[in-house]
């Protein structure tokens, strides 16, 4: 999937005694994006935009080592050794190994003295090609945003499974001269990283989006920095899944900076050796929230962090090393709020740091990336809305930039499911975005012209064989109940080839997927932590066309 970007120059910092400016060279084929403003709160802002760095350059992924050629060799060995020959030997092979490594420890030494100076000067050439090659690892520039209230980056980690989002208030900005709002991406170089961290509260500093970047001329067209980066399609699906999970009900509790710094703490002091490597935690209503580290079974004990919800809890999450990405937060940050969305289901944590927040994502486990494993779209509320009250409720949410959907309902008289409905619908289609730490929706378009959804809508077979079912009218809803709170629960049978199923869902008042069960293979191998199955999507589908 190949987008084009066109940068009028690179990003650039001006560095001096008393003053540093920051300059983002943005996508001049964008639609005119710029901010301009002087920071207010410089150290807070640095740690935060470091924070940001590390979700860019994080890849967890297992790589395991290739053994082919010893396991040849090994085998090679076997077939030719003598194991009797070789223990009658064994005594008079270890007296000389003895004498042979006490000559040869010392010509170790005498070889590392001598070979010293050519091993710091390669190591210092490697440092040296790695930081001036350091652009070609980050291949996808971040994601800025202009609102009326606030300016915020986007981006995602090389492996895939870790997305942050670095939200600022102007309250963080001193002297804003002048902004446009608006989605754009940024020239984001390696080397800004380290500028970043010359930040100081003594220096002024000036940070803005270029708003010259967006002044064409003809014969300045050889300033221009052309980029056409071919994204694939796992990239762009994972920044939509992470939308669409975002606005998904979840497990709500804050936790205190102290709680992040000691669960970060038992982590680096231990190393697992064998699994499970999951974190549990343990919600108990009124009593301090309980984190216990699998497989040692060590529990922290979190006194300052009291679990408020009503019902208790029992949630293991995986891939906790990511969390790391938060100690550079702790002391600038007034408190994390966490949201569980169950055991294996994705998480996010969001700092609150007064005037800013970050919200880190990560998926069910580090494997588990966002656009492979987790159809979370497929959970979203999924009401049936036509393309004129889609186009109403887009049109409204742009001239506030962000709103909540009982504000949107209630301003353009309809009903809340609708309105969700809609803002679902461009939430997945990469137009919006629901934002964990205001609890509004916002408007963000991800790219500068729509994206194919027809590339992107079915990111496996599920939901295309729901909707054949709904065609082939093999589904039937046996029962559907509500209760006082709003929730639907649905019971029925689908019918595949000469085989029946009996799905079960229930969806609470705003249409989102809360609970579901089904007979198939697929569904008892997987539960939800990898979307739906095809039955359960078409007893959804079934349900909804009924109730038109």
């Amino acid at each position: 999937m190949e987008f084009s970007y066109a940068y009028k120059g690179s990003t650039s910092v001006r560095d001096r005694a008393s003053e540093t400016q920051l300059s983002f060279s943005p996508d001049t084929k964008r639609p005119p994006t710029y901010f301009i403003g002087e920071l207010n709160k410089n150290v807070a802002f640095r740690e935060a935009i470091s924070a940001l760095h590390d979700v860019v350059v994080s890849d967890m992924r297992f790589k395991p080592k290739d053994k082919t050629q010893y396991k040849e060799w090994r085998a090679k060995q076997e077939e030719n050794l003598d194991w009797v020959e070789i223990t009658n030997q064994r005594q008079e092979v270890k007296q000389k190994i003895k004498e042979l490594q006490a000559e040869l420890y010392q010509l170790y030494q005498n070889s590392w003295e001598r070979r010293k100076p050519y091993w710091d000067a390669r190591s210092r050439f490697q440092n040296y090609v790695f930081q001036q090659q350091l652009d070609f690892y980050f291949v996808f520039d971040p994601v800025i945003t202009v609102h009326p209230d606030e300016i915020f980056f986007e981006c995602f980690s090389q492996d895939e499974s870790t997305y942050g989002r670095l939200g600022a208030s102007y309250e963080v900005f001193k002297n804003i001269n002048e902004f446009a709002c608006g989605t754009t991406n940024i020239d984001y170089s390696a080397a800004l990283y380290d500028e970043f961290q010359k930040i100081r509260s003594y220096k002024t500093t000036q940070f803005q989006v270029d708003p010259s970047g967006f002044e064409v001329q003809t014969t300045h067209e050889e300033t221009f920095k052309e980029v056409k980066i071919d994204l694939p399609e796992s990239w762009v699906r994972g920044f939509l899944q992470v939308s669409s999970a975002m606005s998904l009900p979840a497990i709500r509790f804050d936790l205190h900076p102290m709680d992040i710094y000691n669960l970060c703490l038992i982590l680096r002091r231990h190393k697992e050796k064998k699994g499970p490597r999951s974190l549990r935690y343990h919600l108990t209503p009124g009593q301090p929230i309980k984190i216990v580290f699998e497989p040692w079974d060590i529990e922290l004990t979190c006194p300052r962090s009291p679990y408020l919800g009503s019902d208790e809890q029992m949630i293991r999450v995986w891939g906790r090393r990511r969390l790391h990405i938060l100690e550079r937060l702790i002391p600038i940050t007034q408190k994390f709020t966490v949201h569980l969305l169950g055991t294996g289901m994705p998480s996010f944590y969001v700092a609150d740091l007064g005037d800013m927040s970050f919200t880190l994502g990560l998926s069910g486990w580090t494997a588990n990336d966002w656009a492979q494993a987790g159809n979370f779209d497929l959970m979203a509320p999924r009401a049936d809305v036509d393309s004129y009250t889609q186009q109403r409720v887009f049109e409204a949410l742009r001239e506030t930039w962000r709103e909540t959907a009982d504000s949107l309902a209630d301003r353009l008289n309809l009903s809340r499911t609708a309105v969700l409905g809609a803002l679902g619908a461009y939430t997945q289609a990469g137009r919006a975005i629901y934002d964990l730490n205001k609890q509004v929706y916002r408007l963000r378009e991800l790219s500068r012209e729509p994206l194919p959804m027809e590339r992107l809508r079915f990111a496996n077979e599920r939901e295309e064989k729901a909707t054949r079912f709904l065609s082939q009218n093999a589904i039937t809803v046996t029962s559907a109940t509500s209760d006082t709170a709003g929730n639907i629960a649905l019971q029925g049978t689908v019918k595949e080839n000469s085989r029946e199923y009996n799905p079960t869902l229930t969806c609470d008042r705003d249409e989102r997927m809360i609970q579901a069960e089904c007979t198939c293979n697929w569904h008892q191998q997987n539960k939800l932590y990898k979307g739906p199955c095809e039955h359960i999507l078409a007893l959804r589908m079934q349900h909804a066309r009924q109730c038109r």
